[in-house]
């Protein structure tokens, strides 16, 4: 796997979700299992994973054999920590991370957002700075202040041929609206929709909240 340096700015919280689709492995038997796996991936690591390393290297567990998926999990999880540098955690998914309350951005007739109000951006586009193919996700964010409607879809719109990982572009609208509005709490999530069969949802914060379980 290929780690690459992760280029920091001044945030409080962060972590980057991974979700890895089509993840086939054999068990004791022999018998292949299909799972997804989730790998969480705190902000303070100095290093991230170069996606499509990570996708090579996970796909050769298809004709590898375990006794039980928390021998596969260890193992995973011992070569992505000694890759970047840092602890992670990972697990088999069971469910999916629910969906939170939200004010729909694009359809809403209001002028300025409420106070602490989880608001949703549906088709945020960006563009993939190694392969120039765009990333698409739905933006969630958290604020204590409110916020210009028209503003704020304006600003998300903004980077439809922007080029940035999911990460960057992330950390780019925290600190962006951070320093426009100088809330106590702000948070951002973007869950990203999956390409190569891996899905990123980094969220960035002031602080840990609620608003994705």
């Amino acid at each position: 796997m290929d780690p690459i340096k992760r280029q920091k700015d001044n945030i409080k919280y962060g972590i980057d979700i991974w979700n890895v689709y089509d993840f086939m492995y054999l068990n004791h038997n022999k018998i292949p299992q299909l799972v997804v796996l989730e790998i969480v991936i705190p902000y303070e690591s100095d290093l991230i994973i170069e996606s499509k390393s990570l996708k090579l290297y996970l796909n050769e567990f298809y004709k590898k054999s375990f006794s039980n998926k928390e021998v596969l999990i260890k193992k995973i999880k011992l070569q992505l920590e000694l890759t970047i540098k840092h602890p992670i955690k990972i697990k088999v998914l069971k469910k999916f991370r629910p969906e939170p309350k939200y004010l729909d951005l694009n359809n809403t007739k209001l002028k300025k957002t409420k106070p602490n109000t989880i608001i949703k951006f549906n088709g945020f586009r960006s563009i993939c700075p190694v392969t120039s193919q765009p990333d698409f996700a739905n933006i969630y964010l958290y604020l204590d202040k409110s916020i210009d409607v028209g503003y704020l879809n304006k600003y998300l719109m903004s980077y439809k041929e922007h080029g940035g990982f999911h990460e960057k572009c992330i950390d780019k609208i925290f600190i962006d609206l951070y320093s426009k509005l100088k809330p106590d709490h702000i948070e951002v999530c973007g869950r990203f929709q999956r390409r190569g069969g891996i899905d990123i949802n980094p969220i960035r914060g002031t602080k840990k909240t609620d608003l994705i379980q």
